[in-house]
């Protein structure tokens, strides 16, 4: 690998590990009853979109899991919503 893909491959790396922690937090949030700071890490998580090559197949698992956890989150913090209500 060089290092024009290791400068493409580790910003990636990077943002699928802060979209899931900021996915986690929003979760917290959520089921603490702070629906503003939810949405809030969830608008974080989102962040900015990369473009994804076939060479960048370890980045990719990261930001898919990222995006994965930012979904998941979404959805624990509709059902605290209804819970805590």
């Amino acid at each position: 690998m060089n290092d024009e893909q290791m400068a493409v491959i580790m910003p990636l790396i990077i943002f699928g590990g802060e979209a899931k922690s900021s996915a986690i937090e929003a979760i917290q949030a959520a089921k603490a009853g702070d629906f503003d700071k939810a949405d809030e890490r969830i608008k974080a998580a989102n962040g900015e979109e990369v473009e994804v090559s076939i060479y960048m197949v370890h980045a990719q698992d990261h930001l898919m899991t990222g995006i994965a956890f930012v979904d998941l989150a979404k959805e624990i913090i509709a059902l605290y919503k209804v819970i805590k209500g």
